[in-house]
């Protein structure tokens, strides 16, 4: 008879036949055996009793450097994506490590209270001291034996609107950054965007990085760099390693050019972000009526295969005075606004803040509930992925690295 670190009873996979019940066991932080009934004993037992055992949420796309800063110096009354940047610019002049690496931990904390073990976050490094960078990079590291963070060196500002950024953004790479990040439509020029894109590619394959560059985050039709960052993906076989986060300029475009598009993107393979809670709130905001959702094609792009997950973006900054963390309050709105309402639909939209983001963070080899993977794992207080969208609830366990992280009691409302 096996003896297990930790044993789950009863639980239900997706993936297992029928639905049938089946025990993990847990061994030195790996998942050893799945069965439908486990002879052994354990240090820790849990009894699932039905309920869905998931692959832990994975957070693809959030700004840990300003979480948690909603209304300093002040609120953004226009909800605009530009009185953000604004407001944030002032507000990292008063920037310490200790302020960052705290909130950044705090946040963490909540993030993985909801099942999320897995996250890509972006560091702003247009100011010289590059603060924000090494106050990520610290937290990344203090976290490790519980939650993978994943740090892009984001030049906010642009890589060439200021003449220091470029060197910026290399020092950021050196320095230990994860990702390389851009953001072309904040460049001055169409030229100087195209010309930023170019860069990342060519730092990505320097310093061996993945990238992700916010694109085409605007309502402007005329915003086109997505078509620029496929092309460079292809021509460098670098697909798979490269993402597009927001693209909302796509939702904009005219039939004709998207449709053109969609067949390069199909080529290209890249991977896209949406971010449903921020993309609603910010964009659209110049329209009168009728008013764009604000949102990419998630809908098209995953029915012509290609790889699409979601974040959360913002929690508590200028740019998004709401927001909790929880990857179900994203999955719920995009069901919502990509209208994907449907039963597969919705499966895919709880996909798209699991799997879909393991690959876009390139972490398959250690994501997933699979015999021989890190038993990094949710309980859902639910048997469904419908029913864990509707309900959006925190899970009842957090299994991080084969070891309970915390738990949650279910909500009980008792009747008078």
């Amino acid at each position: 008879m096996t003896s297990y670190d930790l044993l789950l009873r009863q639980a239900k996979l997706v993936t297992a036949p029928d639905s049938s019940s089946v025990d993990i066991g847990i061994l030195d932080g790996k998942i050893v055996e799945i069965a439908s009934a486990i002879n052994g004993d354990a240090s820790m037992e849990l009894n699932i009793d039905g309920k869905l055992v998931s692959p832990p949420f994975v957070e693809s796309h959030i700004h840990l450097d300003s979480a948690l800063t909603a209304g300093t110096p002040r609120w953004n009354q226009s909800g605009t994506l530009f009185e953000g940047i604004q407001i944030w610019s002032e507000r990292k002049q008063n920037l310490s490590l200790q302020d960052i690496k705290a909130r950044a931990i705090e946040t963490l904390k909540q993030q993985a209270e909801y099942g999320i073990l897995f996250v890509r976050t972006h560091a702003d490094v247009s100011e010289p001291s590059l603060i924000a960078l090494q106050g990520l990079l610290e937290a990344r590291d203090t976290v490790k034996n519980w939650i993978t963070v994943q740090v892009v060196a984001f030049p906010q500002d642009g890589i060439y609107s200021h003449p220091q950024n470029e060197a910026l953004l290399e020092k950021a790479l050196q320095m230990g950054a994860d990702v390389v990040g851009g953001i072309p439509h904040y460049e001055l020029t169409r030229d100087w965007g195209v010309k930023s894109v170019e860069r990342i590619f060519e730092l990505a394959e320097q310093y061996d990085r993945l990238i992700d560059i916010h694109c085409d985050e605007v309502d402007d039709e005329q915003s086109r760099f997505l078509e620029v960052v496929a092309a460079c993906a292809a021509s460098t076989g670098t697909s798979k390693r490269v993402t597009a986060s927001h693209t909302t300029a796509f939702g904009s475009y005219n039939n004709a050019y998207a449709f053109k598009l969609m067949g390069f993107l199909q080529r290209a393979q890249i991977n896209f972000i949406a971010n449903p809670l921020i993309n609603i709130t910010l964009q659209g905001r110049a329209d009168t009526y009728p008013k764009r959702r604000g949102v990419t094609r998630v809908k098209e792009l995953w029915q012509n295969g290609l790889n699409v997950s979601f974040g959360h973006d913002c929690i508590q900054d200028p740019w998004y005075s709401l927001g909790t963390g929880n990857m179900l309050d994203v999955a719920h709105m995009a069901v919502h606004v990509c209208q994907m309402t449907g039963i597969p639909e919705i499966n895919a939209c709880y996909e798209m803040v699991t799997i879909n983001g393991a690959k876009t963070l390139h972490v398959e080899d250690i994501y997933g509930v699979e015999v021989g993977k890190p038993a990094s794992l949710i309980v859902l207080d639910t048997d469904s992925y419908y029913d864990a969208v509707r309900r959006r609830s925190k899970p009842r366990y957090v299994i991080s690295q084969g070891k309970l992280l915390n738990q949650t009691a279910p909500e009980v409302t008792k009747w008078m």
